[in-house]
């Protein structure tokens, strides 16, 4: 039996290739769905599914870094955009419940809300390699503290730790349990301890947050596990047959109006994670407007721009592959410019802003509007999966 299951005739032929990538950023994830949602609009009405369509029907591989791996398991497992921005407007207070007093020290929010409403999405019992519970290729993005590295962990049957025949197989990690993991974010909620081989207590680890890796936006890193021979899915770069597609949760970039020598320590130490996040967020997404081709995206900075090349898609430029990226600037201009002048840039910046949800969404919307069909160059990757069982919402 083919190693794919009921994936089989969609991967063992050969066919120009579709990947998603979406970043971490806590209840920001709220923006993301928005951005999805019109993605989900625009590409079923090209595909003739209407409401049957889902974005895992276009695209074969979805991976995800934290509040971003929730959204590409749900995505990947068949879910509309529209239900999980429902979801996670509906039980995002839940989600960041505060914890008791006592244990703040730790931890601001409770664990067990989370765990309770990702079991609810995923199933307590399904894993990562349940045959029939993914309709795409799935990446979750999570940081080891045991070994102290990255661990971006897929669903690829062919990726060495993969293999069924090991005791430690990744593919028999509970689904929902891999993405509490890569949600972990310190301060906000406890780390996860999972255990890989029950019989090997030396194979249990500690895990935090997969945005304190360098791939809170992993869209290179899921380009890269796609087309790199270690990784062993060895899908064929260039213009014409690799398509990689990024969305961000809003970056916040902390910009000083005054410059003084006199920001104590605590003020540094405070802004030092979120400014290494942000730095890798932009590394990433210029990394992949260099090796691919960029059809859309804000501009990085006034030396580069937006990297977005003029000519028209006929003309191939040599790039290893086609690349779009959606992410709002929660500044004051980039809201402004929006039309969202009543939006406080400070307050949506929050990871755990439950209380500005509906302006999320306001910001998600706008950006939305950004996204065009021509983005997706459906001449060349306008393939899609038909409709596999009873669909889920």
């Amino acid at each position: 039996m083919s190693l794919w299951g009921s994936l089989e005739k969609r991967y063992e032929s050969e066919r120009p290739r579709k990947l998603l990538a979406l970043d971490g950023g806590g209840i920001r994830g709220v923006l993301t769905l928005q951005v999805l949602a019109r993605m989900e609009e625009v590409l079923a009405e090209e595909s003739g599914q209407g409401e049957d369509f889902r974005l895992c029907h276009f695209f074969d591989y979805i991976g995800g870094t934290s509040t971003g791996a929730i959204i590409a398991a749900g995505l990947a497992a068949g879910h509309t955009a529209k239900w999980l921005s429902d979801f996670y407007i509906r039980t995002g207070p839940k989600m960041f419940e505060k914890a008791f007093l006592l244990q703040r020290l730790k931890s601001f929010f409770k664990s067990e809300p989370l765990e309770k409403e990702l079991k609810g999405v995923f199933g307590a019992k399904t894993t990562l390699g349940t045959d029939g519970a993914l309709q795409s290729l799935l990446l979750v993005v999570t940081r080891n503290v045991t070994t102290d590295s990255p661990w971006p962990i897929s669903s690829n049957p062919y990726a060495k730790y993969n293999d069924r025949s090991r005791k430690d197989c990744n593919l028999n990690i509970p689904l929902w349990q891999l993405v509490r993991a890569s949600t972990a974010a310190p301060v906000y909620f406890p780390p996860e301890i999972m255990q890989w081989d029950a019989s090997d207590p030396s194979k249990t680890f500690l895990f935090e947050d997969g945005g304190l890796t360098p791939y809170n936006n992993p869209a290179f890193l899921l380009a890269r596990m796609a087309t790199q021979e270690p990784y062993r899915l060895g899908w064929k770069t260039g213009e014409r047959n690799l398509l990689v597609v990024s969305v961000g949760t809003g970056s916040s970039p902390n910009v000083q109006s005054e410059v003084s020598g006199g920001r104590n320590a605590l003020a540094n130490l405070v802004n030092f994670p979120g400014a290494l996040m942000y730095g890798a967020q932009v590394d990433q997404d210029l990394n992949c407007r260099t090796i691919g081709r960029c059809v859309h995206g804000e501009r990085i900075d006034s030396e580069v721009g937006d990297l977005v090349s003029g000519k028209p898609l006929s003309e191939d430029l040599g790039r290893q592959f086609l690349y779009a990226r959606y992410n709002a600037e929660l500044s004051r201009r980039w809201l402004d410019d929006r039309g969202l002048k009543d939006v406080d840039p400070a307050k949506v910046a929050q990871l755990d802003s439950v209380e500005h949800i509906e302006d999320l969404v306001r910001t998600g919307r706008a950006l939305a509007e950004d996204v065009r069909a021509e983005h997706f160059a459906l001449e060349h990757f306008g393939r899609y999966e038909e409709p596999q069982g009873k669909l889920k919402p």
